[in-house]
């Protein structure tokens, strides 16, 4: 499958700065700019810069920054779903995982997050893709935010169902085994009915408990 990648930007403000949101950005780009120090979530900044920067290169993946001139503040990465995850197993060169969102708690709270996911799907070649977002509530900051599990997913929902994301069933292990965990997928409208049978079998693999 050929991965085309269309530029797109916006601008905003937010926290008070003037942010560009931009993408899918090179990784020569992306390698050249700086990580805020808010960005550790996942890992240090300067090792999750890395990480983005071999992402980016991939040619799947895909990156959305938020950046005050030089300075990362947001992010969000597309990439094909872990090796070690059931929604490799089908192995659909049209699925996508939406692997991370972050922002930094220097612009939270002024709408980076969804213009981040608005210029990730100006693309129009992500019409031809499945994309999944695994939501995990061991990976939210809920002590940053102040919010409970529940109010934080209701963020979260909120935010991936700007961009047409919905919330999908699964058996899955690690999402069944905390009710505020779920699967959310954006079907574009170019992805053939064979992927989506695929997704959809790969989805529940345990009927018979049902």
């Amino acid at each position: 499958m050929k991965h085309v990648k269309r530029y797109h930007s916006q601008q905003l403000v937010a926290g008070g700065k003037r942010l560009l949101v931009e993408g899918p950005i090179e990784p020569e780009r992306l390698a050249s700019l700086r990580f805020d120090e808010g960005l550790k979530a996942f890992r240090v900044p300067e090792e999750q810069h890395k990480a983005l920067v071999e992402i980016a290169a991939l040619p799947e993946g895909r990156i959305i920054v938020a950046r005050e001139e030089e300075l990362v503040l947001g992010y969000v990465t597309f990439l094909y779903p872990d090796p070690l995850e059931r929604w490799s197993q089908a192995q659909l060169p049209d699925l996508l995982e939406l692997g991370a969102i972050e922002v930094s708690q220097a612009v939270r709270g002024g709408g980076v997050a969804k213009t981040m996911l608005q210029v990730a799907f100006a693309d129009d070649a992500m019409e031809d893709y499945i994309v999944i977002t695994t939501e995990y509530y061991w990976h939210w900051d809920l002590k940053g935010t102040g919010l409970d599990v529940w109010q934080y997913r209701k963020v979260m929902e909120k935010v991936m169902g700007s961009v047409g994301m919905v919330w999908m069933a699964t058996d899955d292990p690690e999402i069944c085994s905390h009710p505020a965990n779920c699967l959310m997928a954006r079907i574009g409208r170019r992805v053939p009915p064979e992927s989506i049978a695929a997704f959809d079998a790969m989805r529940f693999q345990n009927r018979y408990f049902y």
